[in-house]
C-alpha cells in the first residue's frame, strides 16, 4: 500500500466553471427548469429558491428583530421539516409582501406597516 496521498490534479482544481458549448441536440440543450421546493412563497410573488444570485443585499437588523428571524427559521426546522438559511427565509417573505401589495395596493399589509411607521 503506497503511503502517497493522492492529491488532485491541475484539471480536476481548475475544471471549467461556465456552462458548456450549445450541442446540436436542442434536447440536450435545453436548460433545466428550476425545482419548485416546498416553503416557497405561491401564486404571483415567486422567490428564487436555491439558484445562485447576482445582486446582494445588506440588512441592517436589531437583535431581538434577528432573534425573531432566527426563531422563525428554527420553527420552520422543526415543525415542517423545513431547511432553510436566513437569506431564503427573507427572499420568500419579500416575494409574499411584494404579491401582496401587488394584488392589494394601498390596502395591502406592506403599505399598512409602512403607513404605521
Amino acid at each position: 500500500m503506497p503511503r502517497r496521498v493522492r492529491l488532485p490534479g491541475a484539471d480536476e482544481l481548475f475544471r471549467p466553471t461556465t456552462a458548456p458549448e450549445p450541442t446540436a441536440d436542442p434536447a440536450a440543450a435545453a436548460p433545466a427548469e428550476p425545482v419548485a421546493t416546498p416553503g416557497e412563497a405561491d401564486g404571483q410573488g415567486r422567490s428564487s429558491g436555491r439558484v445562485k444570485h447576482d445582486s446582494k443585499v445588506t440588512v441592517y437588523m436589531t437583535s431581538d428583530e434577528l432573534l425573531d428571524l432566527e426563531h422563525a427559521r428554527l420553527s420552520l426546522r422543526r415543525e415542517l421539516g423545513q431547511t432553510l438559511d436566513r437569506g431564503r427565509l427573507i427572499r420568500v417573505a419579500v416575494a409574499m409582501a411584494l404579491a401582496d401589495l401587488d394584488e392589494h395596493g394601498p390596502d395591502s399589509e406592506l403599505a399598512r406597516r409602512l403607513g404605521a411607521t
